[in-house]
């Protein structure tokens, strides 16, 4: 930075940051502020942008290895219960569609002919199609 007092104000908002993220991300940032600044964004914008950022890196929780462990447990369970629940209602669809009854009468439906141009009009026709199985049951 061209400027000694644009630098120190941001080297001193890039303080406020916790020294886990300025070790990773504090060269990067201080470029970037440089850059900047020098293509004319004022200093104090770019201060208050790292201050607000900086705040939010401190008030954002980090998961630590007993929130890790309380979500690993969470999951556990529930994958626990709902397998058994998963295979209880998949079973009652499959036996009824096995029956013979029920496939006796289901056979795919023949589309409908229809015309390309409303007659009363002379306007072409609008279709909206239905996702469907093609079946009549």
């Amino acid at each position: 930075m061209d400027d000694p007092r644009a630098a120190r104000l941001v080297q001193t908002v890039l303080r406020c940051y916790p020294a886990r993220w300025r070790h990773r991300h504090g060269e990067e940032a201080a470029e970037l502020a440089a850059l900047l600044i020098r293509d004319g964004t004022p200093a104090g914008s770019v201060a208050r942008s790292y201050l607000a950022g900086a705040a939010r890196e401190w008030l954002t929780p980090r998961p630590g290895r007993r929130l890790t462990a309380v979500a690993c447990a969470l999951l556990v369970a529930a994958s626990a219960l709902g397998i058994p629940a998963g295979l209880l209602a998949s079973a009652a669809p499959a036996r009824a569609a096995s029956t013979s009854q029920a496939r006796a009468h289901c056979r795919p439906v023949p589309p409908e002919p229809v015309p390309d141009v409303i007659p009363a009009t002379g306007r072409p026709q609008v279709f909206i199609w239905v996702a469907g199985h093609g079946r009549s049951c």
